[in-house]
């Protein structure tokens, strides 16, 4: 999913540009609180709200001084080849500078917005000063093939040399029969160089179709086939298209990725409607899917009425292949893609402890999906989202209803604390995936859809990063939650952990009903570790009622502790340490006997 540009506002003075700007390109508006009175969302600090969308991946396009946008992202500055667009326009709306992205995005949304008020776009970057133009930016529907020689052509330009223009002219450059650079636009895989940049204009549509667990080398072999039939290369097919059924069809997924290309999906019903212009219409097919053709139909629904085959379906053992042909470059494709759910940790919820991957994930999501106050924590990345709120204990339902919309073809992102995969939602949603229907399962839609799992700073590693190093050696996590595992279990594994010497992490200390275990747990191991060994309450770490409290194990009061509360007990070998700084609490991990030459 594209990630669409905000507008943001600083003061009064510009509140009337920025709205002007969104109204035209259809976007939203931030707007500083107490300064700015009307705004999509209001936000309290404007250069933290700037460096997290923008490490989100977010264009952003400032109504205010170039200064603040600089100052706001300069700390994350990293790659400039995947910065978002970054684009400073002041509150008079008298030029529009775009800072970063400017082959991204950022000049080509300087010149749309200069557009609208009819203003100027300060682009700096030297091809669009001195020509006007930047050649590693084709317009929509074109592909550049060797983008890392754009640098020396623009180079080679700049120093005099003249362009020969072989097929169609993209850019507003003179033509010249001598010249020695060359901007070529052509179907087939022609090679560029230094003085050479061929675009490719992907007005091509390969469809696939494929028996269960068709082996992807031969599927790739006959895709590598049918368009070597053609006569062109793998830089013009816009998208791999096949029946949604496919969906989760690994030799399918294989071939996009390998061509760099979305994989876009058609229904039966729609396929069926292809019929009359199937090369090769099957009754065994339609008998298996509802549908007479999957490849050829699947490319012709893509490239439309105007469009028509220019490769029939090509066979395999497993695999059939067609290409289509539409009459102009498709700048937009049909079909639906394929669904996509991100099981995504943002860690306790403070922004700077939440990791980039995260931040993208969230912002590419149509829908967020979790418990409120999860989502209220991502602040900015949740503003203009759909969203679905949960409540605690409506945990299946959560993760159910995630999978199903994203069975619909949508991109779904479902928000847990700390870590996903670390008593989280992560092991459930592969639980109902596995699960057969019958049993409680999800639909067939939902098993098809792309599920992505990114880290997150779990409770156990912030509240051992704000102790010291309490698990510098061996350690484990128990939940004494009794609503999903025997009470007899985790007492079993309380044991375990103690006779194994282990540093442990209690997640789900207490609840209201619930508050026996902790101190069964703290007596059992009493009858293995010292009662002064070291305890850390850590509560509501990385927010703003965060809380670090040292205790000794004999002395560990259950009528202290919450839900909001992670238990780290130390090993036999933990210590507390007074420091300049205030306790620390560390693991040793046994360097001291290296040094005296006792380990080898």
């Amino acid at each position: 999913m594209a990630i669409e540009p905000l507008v943001i506002c600083l003061s009064p003075s510009g509140e009337a540009v920025a709205h002007r700007i969104a109204a035209a390109l259809g976007l939203r508006v931030h707007g500083r609180a107490g300064r700015v009175e009307r705004a999509d969302v209001h936000f309290a600090n404007a250069l933290d709200h700037v460096r997290e969308l923008f490490v989100a991946g977010v264009p952003l396009i400032g109504v205010c001084a170039a200064g603040i946008l600089i100052r706001a992202v300069a700390p994350v500055l990293n790659d400039k080849r995947v910065e978002p667009p970054l684009v400073a326009v002041p509150d008079d709306g008298s030029a529009v500078v775009p800072l970063l992205g400017g082959h991204r995005g950022a000049n080509r949304l300087a010149r749309r917005v200069a557009e609208v008020l009819n203003g100027h776009a300060a682009v700096t970057t030297a091809g669009d000063v001195a020509l006007g133009v930047a050649l590693d930016e084709p317009p929509a529907g074109y592909r550049l093939a060797n983008p890392e020689d754009a640098k020396s052509v623009m180079m080679a330009l700049l120093s005099g040399a003249g362009t020969r223009i072989e097929g169609e002219s993209l850019f507003d450059l003179p033509h010249d029969p001598a010249g020695k650079v060359v901007l070529c636009v052509s179907d087939a895989a022609i090679e560029g160089s230094s003085v050479r940049l061929v675009y490719h204009p992907a007005r091509y549509v390969l469809g696939l179709g494929a028996a269960r667990n068709c082996p992807e080398a031969e599927m790739w072999q006959l895709a590598e086939a049918v368009m070597a039939r053609a006569g062109i290369a793998k830089g013009a097919i816009a998208a791999v298209v096949t029946l949604d059924l496919k969906a989760d069809e690994l030799a399918i997924l294989a071939v996009a990725r390998r061509l760099g290309v979305p994989l876009r999906l058609f229904d039966a019903a729609m396929l069926e409607a292809e019929t009359p212009r199937l090369q090769s219409p099957s009754e065994v097919v339609f008998a298996e899917v509802g549908c007479h053709g999957v490849a050829e139909a699947a490319a012709l629904a893509m490239v439309g009425e105007s469009g028509h085959l220019r490769v029939a379906k090509q066979k395999s053992d497993n695999a059939t292949a067609a290409l289509a042909e539409a009459v102009a470059p498709l700048a937009e494709l049909g079909g639906r893609s394929r669904g996509k759910l991100a099981i995504i940790g943002i860690g306790p919820g403070q922004a700077s402890w939440r990791t980039p991957e995260a931040s993208r994930l969230v912002a590419e999501a149509e829908e967020l999906v979790g418990y409120g106050l999860y989502i209220d924590l991502l602040g900015p990345l949740a503003y203009g989202k759909r969203r679905s709120d949960f409540p605690l204990g409506g945990e299946e339902d959560r993760c159910r209803y995630a999978l199903e919309q994203a069975g619909l073809g949508h991109s779904v992102a479902l928000i847990c604390s700390g870590d996903a995969g670390i008593y989280a939602m992560g092991a459930l949603v592969f639980e109902l995936l596995d699960r057969d229907q019958a049993a409680g399962g999800v639909s067939d839609a939902a098993r098809r859809v792309e599920v992505v799992s990114t880290p997150g700073v779990s409770a156990l590693q912030a509240a051992a990063a704000r102790a010291g190093a309490p698990l510098g050696h061996d350690f484990c996590a128990i939940s004494l939650s009794d609503l999903l595992t025997p009470r007899e279990d985790i007492v079993g594994r309380i044991k375990a952990a103690a006779e194994g010497d282990f540093v442990i992490a209690f997640y789900n200390p207490v609840s209201t009903k619930r508050r026996t275990l902790l101190a069964e747990a703290r007596d059992i191991l009493l009858a293995y570790r010292p009662g002064e060994t070291p305890v850390l309450l850590a509560s509501s770490l990385g927010r703003p009622d965060e809380e670090l409290r040292y205790r000794r194990l004999d002395q560990l009061a259950v009528d202290e502790v919450d839900m909001l509360t992670v238990v780290l007990v130390g090993s036999s070998q933990s210590r507390l340490a007074m420091l300049g700084e205030g306790a620390r609490m560390y693991t040793p991990r046994g360097y001291a006997r290296k040094i005296d030459g006792n380990l080898v």
